[in-house]
């Protein structure tokens, strides 16, 4: 008996540690979750004008605003060297382990998606690589152009961060007859496209946007939710049949936030003027049906593209058109509960959440941890970045502890736990 109580308590301690070390990892665009948010406690409430320790400076990650992944003790993100893209390695400590060239296109936005001892991106021109995580050897490639005739709403080039889910890699190549695509995510080989095609050929997707897919269940029916070139389609996941679309979200110019999605809920918005919805999905004898709840339109609430972020009932972004004005809305009714204005920054706002509050990521390089309470507008502390070229566009990510702000060839690592917090061993 004693022996087996000994093992009880072993087997949760190793379950425990398991849990916390999943839960401190961020392997890909918007954390563990595509949601935004890290469950890391034991974070810093405060910040004074310097804003929290810098713990460290790494350079040499080439141009681009793609954020950053953090897994298995290793950092990647992606960046142009010398003209071409590749994904890159770096340690914990700031050191450049490797350098992977995986295509071209120009500055990429996508951030890597780490899975099983590989990595996974996206260049802007659409090459789509698999490399191995401790050597950056590639595995396969892909082109989203040549291997499925896609094509982008508008110029500014591939931006999705691939979702890994089970075996399969799911990505946008933005084809009307691969609109959205499975693979095999350690092969590269095709398991089914989805179709955009209606009855006469055409094209209805517009071509694959800037944002990235996320996952939803209803009625037991498995599906990828994703901001295409004309708006909000699901695709089941078990063979790619197209379920639902919705059209008003989109614009022309750019659709770039990833949709939120809570249930058989899914949320959504668009800069450009256009707005946010919420739409219900239902489910009935195999297919879904996704109804308006409500359309918020440009002047009272349109995410351009720093992300949103869900919080128990309550959704917190920047709003406004190249604006990134603090807002916060119920999530079922669209009622907005506080509206700040400017705040601390200016510009587009990308954002993340950890520990009771929002990490504000202005364009013009200034961080503030603003409070996520429905109940007002608290601003924690805000601090300019030493180092910024261009835009201030990469989302912050955090993991163990630490915040990552990238900013073109340079990725800046601030400590952000609370002193009597202590680090973990081996991290």
């Amino acid at each position: 008996m004693t022996r087996l109580i000994v093992l009880a308590a072993t087997l949760t301690a190793f379950v425990g540690l398991a849990q916390r070390a999943l839960a401190d990892d961020w392997p890909q665009w918007r954390g563990p979750g595509r949601d935004g948010i890290s469950k890391e406690t034991g974070l810093l409430d405060q910040w004074d004008s310097d804003g929290p320790p810098q713990v460290w400076m790494a350079k040499g990650l080439g141009s681009g605003y793609a954020s950053v992944a953090v897994a298995k003790g290793k950092i990647f993100t992606m960046g142009t060297q010398r003209g071409r893209t590749t994904i890159v390695a770096i340690d914990l400590d700031g050191n450049i382990l490797w350098t992977a060239p995986i295509g071209g296109g120009g500055e990429p936005n996508c951030t890597p998606t780490y899975d099983e001892g590989l990595v996974y991106g996206v260049s802007k021109g659409g090459d789509l690589a698999c490399v191995d995580a401790e050597t950056g050897e590639v595995k396969w490639q892909k082109s989203f152009p040549k291997d499925f005739g896609g094509r982008m709403m508008s110029g500014w080039g591939y931006s999705e961060s691939p979702l890994i889910d089970g075996d399969r890699l799911i990505c946008t190549p933005g084809a009307k007859d691969a609109a959205m695509a499975a693979l095999d995510k350690k092969t590269g080989e095709t398991i089914w496209r989805a179709s955009a095609s209606d009855a006469k050929g055409r094209d209805t997707s517009g071509g694959a946007g800037y944002s990235s897919i996320v996952v939803a269940e209803v009625g037991g029916i498995q599906q990828y939710v994703q901001l295409v070139g004309r708006g909000l389609i699901g695709i089941a996941a078990k063979d790619g049949r197209a379920l639902w679309s919705y059209g008003k979200i989109a614009n022309g110019t750019a659709n770039i936030p990833t949709p939120i999605v809570k249930g058989n809920f899914v949320f959504c918005s668009s800069g450009y003027g256009t707005g946010a919805a919420l739409l219900r999905l239902t489910a009935s004898g195999g297919r879904v049906r996704a109804d308006e709840v409500y359309f918020l339109p440009g002047d009272k609430m349109q995410n351009h593209h720093g992300g949103m972020i869900l919080v128990g009932d309550h959704v917190y972004c920047g709003h406004g058109h190249n604006n990134g004005f603090p807002i916060c809305v119920e999530l079922k009714t669209g009622k907005i509960a506080w509206f700040k204005g400017r705040g601390p920054g200016t510009g587009s706002a990308a954002v993340a959440y950890a520990d009771g509050h929002l990490y504000f990521r202005y364009e013009n390089g200034v961080m503030a941890l603003i409070e996520a309470s429905p109940r007002g507008y608290k601003e924690k502390g805000a601090f300019k970045l030493p180092q910024q070229s261009g835009p201030s566009w990469p989302h912050p990510a955090i993991s163990d502890g630490k915040l990552y702000l990238r900013s073109q060839d340079v990725l800046l690592c601030y400590d952000v736990r609370k002193k009597d917090v202590a680090r973990k061993p081996g991290r």
